[in-house]
């Protein structure tokens, strides 16, 4: 299945083969089960401004800047784009909502993972849509010594959030990398539509409530169910990006 994926990959994309150097992570959902939180905090903050968000539209919108996905829900009813105060004063209200919630724990095979990378001498790099500081203060508790601030592309750093490529290439620039040399892992179809804007090799890891279908239709190139499925596989997917021409 990977072997496969990599060589279908590498003919529609015109590299030769992928000189892995760096590894691209979304936050959310990938490297913290924090998606439920977030999901309700988005839908409760949004329903108290008249707003109708459901928890399981929040899961299509993961990835997005908060401005993005106020502006989308803000638009289907009233036909315009939010006022840049009602999109602030949202955005605050929510990450008081979600700061609400028990602390999101680390997604099981994510340390794992993360230290693979480091032991191989891959870049880590955090490519988020979120800016709740409290996660991202949390990366340096959760996982020790990984993700260095230069090597990390927030909400706060783009001006076209998910699905436009900019956060991934921004990611890659950061590293010091090119599309070919470089993974992206994802849970979020948005994401995954960046990722391959972007012109990386995508990984999806279905740890959502989604069908898996949906991350496949984004155009993910391999999918796990989840991140320790990913980190099962971690050995097989070394042996096949090592094999290729």
């Amino acid at each position: 299945m990977i072997e496969n994926a990599i060589s279908r990959f590498t003919e529609t994309s015109g590299f030769p083969h992928i000189q892995l150097k760096a590894v691209l992570f979304d936050m959310d959902g990938v490297l913290f089960n924090s998606m439920p939180y977030h999901a309700d905090a988005w839908h409760k903050v949004m329903e108290r401004h008249g707003l109708h968000l459901s928890r399981e539209e929040a899961y299509m919108h993961e990835g997005r800047t908060g401005a993005g996905t106020i502006n989308i829900v803000y638009r289907r009813q009233h036909g315009t784009d939010a006022p840049a105060e009602l999109i602030e004063r949202i955005y605050a209200e929510k990450s008081v909502e979600f700061g609400t919630h028990p602390e999101p724990l680390p997604m099981p095979g994510a340390w794992e993972i993360l230290q693979k990378v480091k032991a191989a001498g891959l870049i880590p790099v955090l490519v988020t849509g979120s800016g709740q500081h409290s996660l991202l203060n949390r990366l340096n508790q959760s996982f020790p010594g990984i993700f260095r601030r230069e090597h990390m592309v927030t909400a706060y750093d783009v001006k076209y959030g998910k699905p436009h490529p900019e956060p991934y290439l921004m990611g890659l620039q950061k590293a010091g990398v090119k599309a070919d040399e470089a993974i992206v892992i994802e849970n979020a179809p948005i994401g995954v539509k960046a990722g391959v804007a972007a012109g990386i090799f995508t990984i999806a890891v279905n740890t959502g409530p989604l069908d898996a279908q949906v991350l496949l239709d984004a155009g993910a190139n391999v999918l796990f169910p989840s991140m320790q499925a990913l980190y099962d596989n971690w050995e097989k997917l070394n042996i096949a990006l090592k094999k290729q021409p």
